[in-house]
């Protein structure tokens, strides 16, 4: 066997230690979903991922380390998302595309925003400086963005903040509540229902605003 064939390939182990690790977070936000922090095991993450439990200690020493990559997870997904609130875009492109970008993520990542919102009701005592810190900084950033708007006559009066806070309540509850939905609907939603649901939820947040919403419904 030549050199060549007996070397291991670069980044083997690199690659199998990250996909472990995923595969581990991916276990633990749902059982942090399910169970809050404080009802979660480090047992039952184990047992959902299919590793022994030494194995996952191997990787995250303790609970409060394995919750805080997922925060963090969760968090860094949220912030690529937030990339989408164009501050050069106009208020139609910048609120639709955010709007349908964190609809999305309600679908994609319903576990992860039920491990948010669980955290943030108990007094974030794991992800409070993200919240004074992160947070805050782009809140601030996209609040001055749409005085702008407000102050050119580009969309109604509005106090910035209660529309932010209306966005990601009504496009979180697609995730927070996903259970009550599919019961009332009878079963998960369709492609087309959440097409339609992201169309109906742009266009009353922009036509509350005063913005004209036809595109809005169409490009969803």
């Amino acid at each position: 066997m030549s050199q060549t064939e007996g070397a291991e390939k670069p980044g083997t182990r690199a690659e199998m230690r990250e996909e472990t690790e995923r595969l581990i977070l991916d276990a633990a936000e749902r059982v942090f979903a399910d169970s809050g922090f404080g009802g979660a095991t480090m047992q039952a993450i184990a047992e959902a991922c299919a590793l022994p439990k030494a194995n996952l200690h191997y990787y995250f020493s303790s609970k409060e380390k394995l919750y805080r990559q997922v925060v963090e997870r969760i968090f860094t997904v949220w912030l690529e998302a937030a990339d989408s609130f164009e501050t050069s875009a106009s208020p139609e492109v910048a609120l639709r595309r955010y709007i349908t970008r964190k609809m999305q993520l309600s679908r994609e990542y319903r576990h992860g925003s039920k491990v948010w919102a669980n955290e943030v009701m108990h007094g974030a005592p794991i992800i409070q400086d993200y919240l004074e810190i992160t947070l805050r900084d782009w809140t601030e950033s996209r609040v001055a963005v749409i005085r702008r708007w407000v102050d050119a006559g580009d969309i109604q009066p509005v106090d910035p903040r209660w529309l932010l806070y209306m966005i990601w309540a009504t496009t979180q509850h697609y995730a927070d509540f996903a259970h009550q939905i599919e019961t009332l609907n009878n079963g998960p939603m369709s492609d087309a229902q959440w097409q339609e649901a992201t169309g109906t939820v742009c266009a009353i947040i922009l036509r509350g605003i005063g913005l004209d919403a036809g595109d809005a419904v169409a490009e969803t």
